[in-house]
């Protein structure tokens, strides 16, 4: 696992990206990503030196949204490369409209845009909805079957309870690699169901103007749905992706622009301060294989958890 990026190697990142800005608009500039203000006679005698005063006494999370705030408005493969790293360390801003198991479109109106209320006013019944607040240890299995028992209001036992949340949430999955992925990673709740739970098919975004065929409209958002979702103590959230052929190819021939819509919403979910890691359909052909893969995969991914976090 790659380690988060270390606040000292940030600071020269973000002193590098803005070093081309010149020195008489360096000034506006830091004053616009929230640094200090100075002089245009500071900023001439060394550049360098002017923002590295500025941003010598931040915190790894202040240097973080300056980082992307920069990254919002130019290209620096460096900057860019930290910030990918600290997609360890967490998302940003309260759970809302957590859209789950779906196993069609749902149709989503804003119910009071002053307060982030949504409804879904089609195919409710075809997707899950968890309209409680994440708790500081993340969205945990324990946690996800009370939800379930309370919404479905069981009576059964605990394990009962489990067993059939899971199979609803199978019940989403309409390949067999992403019914591996899940069959693997939920056989350690048995072990411990404290562990975060693993969402199938989380919306990530809606747009009610996209169409499943012909040009994209502009600003068109290309990934609606998540494969899988792992909301994670200290706000870090994992997104895991099983890719079939349709991700980077079409009618059995390479499609570079397919693969680069994909890359591209990657890069996009990391700035945002997600991790995804991809996993490739060939990888599940033999099934004790891709069994040994993702159980070896997740010992990995649970052992970064004491990264630091936003």
């Amino acid at each position: 696992m790659t380690p988060a990026p270390k606040p000292q190697a940030l600071r020269d990142a973000i002193s590098a990206a803005l070093y081309d800005t010149k020195s008489y608009a360096l000034p506006a500039r830091c004053a616009s990503l929230g640094l200090e203000d100075g002089t245009e006679e500071e900023a001439g005698a060394s550049k360098n030196s002017y923002v590295q005063k500025r941003v010598a006494g931040l915190t790894i999370d202040e240097l973080m949204r300056i980082a992307q705030n920069i990254l919002a408005d130019q290209d620096d493969a460096s900057l860019e490369e930290l910030v990918a790293q600290a997609g360890l360390r967490g998302v940003q801003g309260e759970l809302r409209n957590l859209i789950f198991a779906s196993t069609g479109k749902p149709e989503i109106v804003l119910r009071d845009a002053t307060r982030n209320v949504i409804e879904i006013t089609r195919n409710a019944d075809k997707c899950l909805v968890y309209d409680k607040a994440l708790p500081a240890a993340g969205l945990t299995w324990r946690e996800l079957v009370h939800w379930w028992s309370a919404r479905s209001q069981s009576e059964l036992p605990e394990q009962e309870t489990g067993r059939q949340l899971w199979r609803r949430l199978a019940g989403s999955l309409d390949s067999d690699p992403e019914r591996c992925l899940l069959r693997t990673y939920s056989t350690r709740y048995a072990v411990n169901p404290d562990i975060p739970a693993l969402l199938p098919q989380v919306w990530l975004h809606y747009d009610p103007f996209l169409r499943p065929a012909g040009p994209a409209r502009p600003a068109a958002v290309e990934r609606q749905r998540m494969d899988f979702l792992l909301l994670m103590p200290g706000r870090r959230c994992v997104v895991l992706e099983v890719d079939g052929k349709h991700h980077y190819a079409k009618d059995d021939r390479a499609d570079p622009h397919a693969y680069a819509r994909m890359v591209s919403e990657d890069r996009r979910l990391r700035l945002a301060g997600y991790e995804v890691y991809r996993f490739g359909g060939a990888e599940f052909i033999d099934k004790s294989k891709a069994a040994a893969m993702l159980t070896q995969f997740f010992n990995e991914l649970v052992s970064a958890s004491s990264s630091p976090s936003l």
